[in-house]
Protein backbone atom coordinates (compact mmCIF):
# COMPACT_ATOMS: atom_id res chain seq x y z
CA UNK A 1 0.00 0.00 0.00
CA UNK A 2 1.27 3.49 -0.77
CA UNK A 3 2.33 5.18 2.47
CA UNK A 4 3.93 8.61 2.19
CA UNK A 5 5.80 10.78 4.68
CA UNK A 6 4.45 14.31 5.12
CA UNK A 7 5.58 17.36 7.07
CA UNK A 8 3.11 20.00 8.18
CA UNK A 9 4.21 23.54 7.35
CA UNK A 10 1.96 24.89 10.11
CA UNK A 11 3.13 22.89 13.18
CA UNK A 12 6.17 20.97 11.87
CA UNK A 13 4.75 17.49 12.62
CA UNK A 14 6.21 14.71 10.46
CA UNK A 15 3.81 11.83 9.90
CA UNK A 16 2.89 8.98 7.56
CA UNK A 17 -0.29 8.93 5.54
CA UNK A 18 -1.87 6.12 3.53
CA UNK A 19 -2.87 7.60 0.17
CA UNK A 20 -5.16 5.41 -1.92
CA UNK A 21 -4.70 7.42 -5.12
CA UNK A 22 -1.64 9.20 -6.51
CA UNK A 23 -3.98 11.86 -7.89
CA UNK A 24 -4.73 13.27 -4.40
CA UNK A 25 -2.95 16.64 -4.08
CA UNK A 26 -0.90 17.46 -0.97
CA UNK A 27 -3.40 20.25 -0.21
CA UNK A 28 -6.03 17.58 0.56
CA UNK A 29 -3.89 15.86 3.22
CA UNK A 30 -4.87 16.87 6.77
CA UNK A 31 -2.27 17.08 9.55
CA UNK A 32 -3.23 14.77 12.43
CA UNK A 33 -1.65 17.16 14.96
CA UNK A 34 -3.09 20.60 14.15
CA UNK A 35 -5.69 19.81 11.47
CA UNK A 36 -4.26 22.14 8.84
CA UNK A 37 -4.05 21.31 5.15
CA UNK A 38 -0.53 22.69 4.70
CA UNK A 39 1.48 19.46 4.54
CA UNK A 40 4.13 18.65 1.97
CA UNK A 41 5.31 15.22 0.87
CA UNK A 42 8.80 14.32 2.11
CA UNK A 43 11.46 12.18 0.52
CA UNK A 44 11.78 8.88 2.33
CA UNK A 45 13.99 5.83 2.07
CA UNK A 46 12.40 2.77 0.46
CA UNK A 47 11.47 -0.09 2.72
CA UNK A 48 13.68 -3.03 1.76
CA UNK A 49 13.85 -6.37 3.48
CA UNK A 50 11.70 -8.52 5.67
CA UNK A 51 11.00 -8.62 9.35
CA UNK A 52 13.02 -6.68 11.86
CA UNK A 53 13.07 -9.42 14.49
CA UNK A 54 16.83 -9.90 14.05
CA UNK A 55 17.12 -12.92 16.37
CA UNK A 56 15.77 -15.68 14.16
CA UNK A 57 17.38 -19.07 13.70
CA UNK A 58 17.39 -18.40 9.95
CA UNK A 59 18.67 -14.84 10.19
CA UNK A 60 21.33 -15.52 7.57
CA UNK A 61 19.14 -17.25 5.01
CA UNK A 62 15.84 -16.79 3.26
CA UNK A 63 14.26 -14.52 0.74
CA UNK A 64 16.32 -11.40 0.16
CA UNK A 65 19.34 -12.57 2.14
CA UNK A 66 22.49 -13.97 0.60
CA UNK A 67 23.77 -15.80 3.68
CA UNK A 68 27.24 -14.27 3.27
CA UNK A 69 28.93 -12.57 6.20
Amino acid sequence: MPVFDYKCKNCGKVYEELIMSCSIPDADVKCPECGSYQSVKQMSAPSIGGSSSGSSANSGAGCGRSGFT
